[in-house]
């Protein structure tokens, strides 16, 4: 009944293109002659199944109908952006609607620009790997297969950008926090130390969000240049994990600890290929040097990268990630008895391969993360053809593996799924 109702509307939302392909001029050709908006979109649907049994979840993975509308319209002095979604959800069984873009940027002087509104942000160095990246994330919408646009999250900020020679440096301010959407059990599920076992919606997380305007807000900065074909950048960040990492003894509701980042990124040329490297501390301010077992403790991070071409249309890259407990043998003590410590050190490696065919219209590809320190990982296999200009098909896997239960990658062993979607472009 669930896959009825999506496809129902899923027809409903297709753009008015579809029905009228013998049409001399379409919506978007007429928007733009009449009003100078431009107009650009998708509507798609998505199955996908659990390849492994879950008590605690339902066997659909993911069963949607979605359609996006891009508008923009250029004054001139001004532009004005807009990114809305709308989608109907079998696994849920509800409606929604998402406004990813809603802004208005210009630029007052020749040496900065100004952008406020609704938007999706990203600065970095990493792939899949953030590091100096404290812009909201949504990991369900990353472990179920949405397309990868999905993983970044909109958020309300202002944000501006000065420019001096050959340096710039990068404002964004978020009056309200917005954390990243997590795992918390209710359609994936996770390790729970409290039970110490894997729950899910028999145990939604429940947390705390901040909700004070002005007062519980973020700051991010970042101050870049070039030279010798090198891209340099040091950032700073004042706000909140990005997940709740803590715990509020008193509600027992998980909480979002405050929390400062300061790091820095190069990337330049190498060896036929473009290497990477960014390094970043994360400053627990409540965790009290480790002291606190109802916060994560502070955290030093860093990673290397390296990508090229290995072959005609294939391109491969690695990574290499570590994080570091500032502090460990204090967080060690102030653990409670029976709860599972973490390692003062976390390895990760990753490889990526993408292997374009048929005119570049078949694209496979294997993303894998591993670490050998927790002995887990995780397998992300794709494959995207393109039928014509405006048709395309996609599918994959998100296959996840680990010896323990507790590590950051065993905790979604039994959420391992496979999903195909089916795309229509306008």
């Amino acid at each position: 009944m669930k896959k009825k109702i999506a496809a129902a509307l899923l027809l409903c939302a297709l753009p008015p293109s579809v029905w009228a392909a013998d049409e001399k001029q379409s919506l978007a050709d007429r928007l733009y002659d009449k009003y100078e908006v431009e107009m650009l979109g998708f509507a798609e649907t998505r199955l996908g199944a659990r390849l492994v049994d879950d008590e605690h979840e339902d066997t659909m993975s993911i069963g949607e109908a979605r359609t996006q509308l891009r508008l923009s319209r250029d004054f001139e002095s001004f532009l004005v952006q807009f990114k809305g979604d709308l989608l109907a959800d079998a696994v849920t069984e509800e409606l929604d609607a998402d406004i990813r873009e809603l802004n208005v940027s210009f630029r007052p002087t020749d040496w900065a620009d100004v952008k406020i509104g609704r938007m999706v942000s990203t600065w970095g160095t990493g792939d899949m790997i953030f590091i100096n990246d404290m812009f909201p994330k949504d990991w369900q919408s990353f472990f179920i297969g949405r397309d990868d646009e999905y993983l970044k999250q909109a958020s309300n900020v202002v944000k501006t950008g000065f420019f001096f020679g050959d340096y710039s440096l990068d404002l964004v301010y978020a009056p309200l926090f917005q954390g990243s959407e997590y795992i918390d059990g209710e359609r994936l599920s996770y390790y729970s130390p409290a039970v110490g076992g894997i729950v899910g919606q028999n145990m939604v997380m429940e947390d705390k969000e901040p909700n004070r305007w002005f007062r519980e807000d973020e700051f991010s900065a970042r101050l870049a240049t070039s030279f010798d074909q090198i891209e340099a950048a040091l950032y700073a960040y004042s706000g909140f994990w990005q997940e709740p990492e803590g715990m509020d003894m008193a509600s027992g509701k998980a909480i979002y600890p405050p929390l400062n980042v300061y790091g820095a990124s190069a990337r330049s040329p190498l060896f036929g290929g473009i290497g990477n490297v960014e390094v970043g501390y994360y400053d627990s301010s409540d965790d009290d040097g480790g002291s606190n077992p109802a916060v994560r403790p502070s955290e030093y991070r860093f990673l290397t990268g390296f990508e090229r071409e290995i072959g005609q249309e294939l391109t491969g890259s690695v990574q290499y990630y570590i994080e570091a407990i500032d502090g460990y043998s204090s967080y060690e003590q102030a653990l409670p008895a029976g709860m599972q410590a973490r390692d003062e050190y976390r390895h990760l490696l990753t490889l990526r391969l993408t292997k374009l065919m048929m005119n570049q219209n078949l694209t496979l590809s294997l993303f894998a993360y591993y670490s050998p320190t927790d002995n887990d990982g995780s397998l992300r296999p794709k494959v995207k053809y393109k039928l014509t200009d405006q048709w395309q098909i996609d599918g994959g896997m998100n296959l996840f593996f680990g010896e323990d239960e507790h590590t950051f990658w065993g905790r979604f062993q039994d959420n391992s799924n496979a999903y195909i979607g089916l795309r229509y472009n306008f």
